[in-house]
């Protein structure tokens, strides 16, 4: 990670999101992409300090490079900027579900203590009062990605005791359901929103919140949060975003 802490630079709360969503990828690393923060904080890293991380989009390109986020899978940018692209049918059975992919990158609208995620409804499923875009093929991310990392804003609305649908399995209950079903992969292992970031504890079989960022309290990411949220005794504050991280963040955001 570079070094060069900002000085007398201020930075916003999304900024600092992206930010320590990048810093989870190390280079060499094979990203599956979602679209939205997960694709700017994985094109983050790979143009700070993870240059050889491999990003794969759900469209069938493997190997993307975007000069600007992509507002959806199937732009252009992503394809010929790509090292390859493939069918979708390729991307599910020969790289996801085979295990070739290491972090799976995922927004939500709810996500609970146990890194369960709904993209599906806010409500009852038959009269809801949000219907959300839906699936695509984040269940299969969380499922057979190695580990699964998700993104949103922190508030009780979204980080909530029961979510209403769930769309894509993290650890069920905590009783071990992903074990018991053969899912391949570790799940969610780590919730990134714009105060902190919540890490999954398996003696305590739920996420803990692990960092806050500067200048946000404890008592900030507890109040905004719709479970009794634990916090890790290794709490620690985020390290600031520095001058090369913002710089390459506002190059792709146009900021």
């Amino acid at each position: 990670m570079p070094s060069d802490v900002v000085q007398d630079v201020t930075w916003t709360s999304d900024e600092m999101m992206a930010v320590a969503a990048a810093r989870e990828l190390s280079d060499g690393t094979v990203c599956f992409v979602g679209i939205g923060l997960p694709s700017t904080a994985a094109n983050l890293a790979r143009a700070t300090h993870a240059p050889h991380v491999v990003l794969i989009y759900e469209s069938g390109c493997i190997g993307a490079k975007p000069d600007r986020i992509p507002p959806s899978i199937g732009d252009g940018v992503l394809s010929v900027s790509a090292d390859a692209v493939v069918g979708v049918p390729e991307i599910f059975a020969y790289w996801l579900q085979a295990g070739r992919i290491d972090v799976g990158f995922l927004g939500a609208a709810q996500v609970d203590r146990w890194g369960n995620i709904n993209t599906t409804v806010v409500g009852n499923y038959q009269s809801p009062a949000v219907r959300l875009p839906g699936a695509g093929g984040a269940p299969e991310i969380a499922a057979s990605c190695d580990r699964v990392i998700i993104t949103l804003r922190h508030s009780a609305r979204g980080l909530v005791e029961k979510i209403d649908f769930i769309t894509s399995l993290g650890h069920g209950d905590g009783s071990g359901v992903r074990e018991r079903l053969g899912l391949p992969g570790r799940g969610p292992q780590a919730i990134i929103t714009d105060l902190g970031v919540l890490r999954y504890d398996d003696s305590q079989h739920q996420f803990l919140l692990s960092e806050v960022h500067p200048g946000v309290g404890v008592d900030d990411v507890l109040a905004a949060t719709g479970w009794p949220l634990l916090v890790a005794d290794s709490l620690h504050e985020t390290p600031a975003p520095t001058t090369s991280e913002l710089s390459a963040l506002r190059s792709f955001t146009g900021a």
